[in-house]
């Protein structure tokens, strides 16, 4: 089966998380896991990302932090993932050398052009709806996906607001994979393990 899902995790980790994510990667459709905690002292997100670390090896689940590169070196992810404002994609390459490094492009060809420049290992687009996790994210259009599709070889992610209901049509546009949290994580009808087997 082919891996279609790059899962973001929950705002907030508890105790039955762990448990709650072995379960949705027995799914086997997940790719890549992404620790995004905002607000976060380091050595919190540091002692989290060394459990996920565990359970993502298991899975061979590919393991991406948010934000941090220093801390995706402490913890042995397979790499990081950088907004806009994050620390430049030259100075994260040097410091990463071979490890993942995607990069948050929104709706623009310029931003995705520039990643490319700087060697990024894949582009992430969006957001393309209305998405919990980031309210007041940049607004994007499946455009960008079509041009993507013709002029970028590397693996592309969209991201905001998607669901079972609308996830295809964002794979045909020319993602390779989808990003998903709130329909998982907060999901007010389906548990984690059954909400992630609705992507195939």
């Amino acid at each position: 089966m082919k891996k279609l899902v790059y899962l973001i995790s929950p705002e907030k980790i508890n105790n039955n998380f762990y448990d709650d994510l072995k379960k949705v990667f027995k799914a086997k459709n997940v790719k890549f896991f992404q620790l995004r905690l905002k607000n976060v002292k380091k050595a919190k997100i540091i002692k989290i990302a060394k459990e996920i670390r565990k359970i993502t090896k298991k899975y061979r689940v590919k393991l991406i932090i948010n934000d941090h590169p220093n801390i995706s070196k402490i913890v042995n992810a397979d790499g990081c993932h950088l907004g806009q404002n994050d620390s430049p994609i030259m100075k994260s390459r040097k410091y990463l050398k071979k490890m993942i490094i995607g990069v948050t492009c929104h709706n623009s060809k310029l931003l995705a052009k520039n990643a490319l420049r700087n060697k990024a290992d894949y582009l992430a687009f969006g957001s393309f709806n209305k998405s919990k996790l980031k309210p007041n994210a940049k607004r994007a259009n499946l455009n960008i996906l079509k041009w993507a599709k013709k002029n970028v070889k590397k693996p592309i992610v969209a991201i905001g607001g998607i669901n079972n209901s609308n996830y295809k049509k964002f794979i045909k546009s020319g993602a390779k994979y989808i990003a998903i949290s709130s329909f998982i994580w907060d999901n007010p009808k389906l548990k984690p393990e059954i909400a992630i087997k609705e992507f195939k």
